[in-house]
């Protein structure tokens, strides 16, 4: 279906809301600013117990692209297909309801929409951090996958997989409801196992450069991606994976298997590693099974990961749980930017960390590639 200017179509946007009354009108004032003509913003109040649900039901009030629906608690997958089910548009949308949203954003992406033909479109981010001296930072990472402006399959950017959020996206709703897409219920890290089978099915899906949201970096540690350390946490993160794991191995490319299990599956794990010197029994007997069950055919060490992060998961592939911790011990200490001491021997350039005999560790595992050095 092709829109002239004259005719803009409807972008519905679905907000999810638990508990952020000191958040929500910011994020609703933002998707309210939004250039494009035709909204629809459909709030759906997760069973919050704050004045989250009150003060959506004011801005529904006073502005009538705002619908509010209400409901039991059941989760951010869930809440997101609730609000889909009350969404008018042929294109949807979503945005946490912490976060904020570009006045252009929608525009730049259905851009590339209506240009390309695309089922889908995704732009890069930036994590907001009210207060900081820059607040906004676009991650390294995510300009790398946005580079381009461009319409591809996944084939063509296998790495575009490492983009798995909701919420910078613009589907067409009849792609869709065609490809049965649905946020997974009962888990976090929802995002990953739905945006993976909106790749690998998409027709093409479009790229753009631009910034299209502003992920809020909150400091109280009540975010879902703040909570790491529990055993429910990781639990999840590795139901999420083999989820998108799944879907990557029946679509049956070679070349995006690669990428998924040495670039994209390995990319949050040294957010892990990070806890491993304070992380009870159960929790890091929970950790090396799941490395192992991803990685034990071929190790960490292939994957993207950083030098001193591939060697770490490495020695917990190994079960040396002590020099894990050591090696993230030794992290700790490192002032921010600052790196794990290099030498250079016969065989090239390797990690040097203190109190850990270079001996002791397969060459591969501490080895500096050409790039990193």
């Amino acid at each position: 279906m092709r829109w002239t200017r004259r005719t803009p179509p409807r972008i519905s946007v679905v907000v999810p809301v638990y508990d952020v009354e000191a958040y929500l009108a910011e994020c609703l004032d933002s998707v309210l600013a939004s250039t494009w003509a035709d909204l629809e913003v459909v709030v759906v109040d997760d069973g919050s117990t704050d004045g989250s649900g009150a003060i959506a039901d004011d801005y529904a009030g006073r502005d009538a692209r705002v619908r509010v629906v209400h409901t039991d608690n059941h989760g951010l997958g869930a809440a997101r297909n609730e609000g889909l089910r009350h969404t008018t548009g042929p294109l949807v949308t979503f945005a946490d309801s912490d976060d904020t949203v570009p006045p252009t954003a929608y525009e730049v992406l259905h851009r590339q929409l209506h240009r390309s033909g695309c089922d889908f479109v995704t732009g890069s981010i930036a994590w907001w951090t009210p207060g900081a001296e820059t607040e906004l930072v676009q991650p390294p990472w995510m300009r790398r996958l946005h580079r381009d402006r461009a319409a591809l399959v996944v084939d063509q950017h296998p790495e575009i997989l490492g983009d798995v959020f909701a919420w910078n996206k613009l589907f067409r709703r009849d792609f869709w409801d065609d490809a049965d897409l649905a946020w997974v219920e009962g888990h976090r890290y929802e995002d990953q196992p739905t945006t993976t089978r909106a790749y690998v099915q998409a027709r093409r899906f479009g790229v753009v450069p631009d910034v299209v949201y502003h992920w809020r970096i909150r400091s109280d540690g009540s975010s879902i991606t703040q909570q790491r350390a529990s055993l429910d946490d990781l639990r999840d993160r590795w139901a999420t994976k083999r989820m998108a794991r799944a879907t990557v191995l029946d679509y049956g490319s070679s070349k995006v298997t690669k990428a998924m299990l040495e670039k994209v599956l390995p990319g949050d794990l040294h957010r892990y590693f990070l806890l491993i010197p304070e992380a009870d029994d159960e929790w890091y007997a929970l950790l090396e099974s799941g490395v192992r069950e991803f990685w034990g055919a071929r190790s960490l060490v292939h994957s993207g990961l950083p030098p001193v992060h591939r060697l770490t998961g490495w020695l917990v592939e190994q079960g040396r749980r002590a020099d894990a911790t050591l090696v993230m011990d030794y992290v700790h200490t490192l002032a921010p930017g600052e790196r794990v001491p290099r030498v250079d021997d016969a065989h090239g350039t390797r990690l040097d960390v203190p109190g850990l005999p270079a001996g002791s560790v397969d060459r591969a595992a501490i080895d500096v590639r050409d790039s990193e050095r």
